[in-house]
């Protein structure tokens, strides 16, 4: 089953939007808030999002009885809202537009998709631990040659 919520005319442009979306997208919603809790202090739409994915999340519980931990994050989409045009006076008479961009965020979950967790890659991890191996193994024959 399948669960939205819209937030309309959000004061940012999508463009700045779409980063964050990106990067729930596919993701459990519960990561996901995760995700968006971490960003709220150096992102700006982090908590206009949240906000939209708390709304889908309450949606899909008192509307449909799902469960939270079921759910994952179908679509994560940002659309452009109307733009508020404004004028900035300039020199010689002249003027500048401003122009104030909004933007609409719909987010849709769904339970009918397998949650899978991204897993961390093993062989990054691998290679750390053999060159610190190596690197211990360095500095132990370093330091015998010095006390020889």
């Amino acid at each position: 089953m399948q669960v939205k919520s819209i937030y309309k005319y959000a004061r940012i442009s999508a463009f700045k939007a779409r980063e964050v979306t990106r990067s729930i997208q596919g993701l459990p919603a519960l990561d996901a808030l995760d995700v968006l809790n971490l960003a709220a202090g150096f992102k700006k739409v982090s908590p206009i999002v949240l906000k939209a994915l708390k709304s889908a999340i309450a949606n899909a519980e008192n509307n449909n009885n799902l469960k939270p931990d079921t759910l994952v994050i179908r679509e994560a989409v940002v659309g452009e809202g109307p733009t508020f045009k404004r004028f900035q006076p300039k020199a010689r008479g002249s003027a500048g537009p401003i122009r104030k961009r909004t933007s609409h965020i719909r987010i849709v979950l769904t339970d009918e998709v397998e949650i899978k967790r991204r897993e961390k890659n093993k062989k990054r991890n691998q290679v750390k631990k053999t060159h610190s191996s190596k690197s211990d193994q360095t500095v132990e024959s370093s330091l015998r040659e010095q006390s020889a």
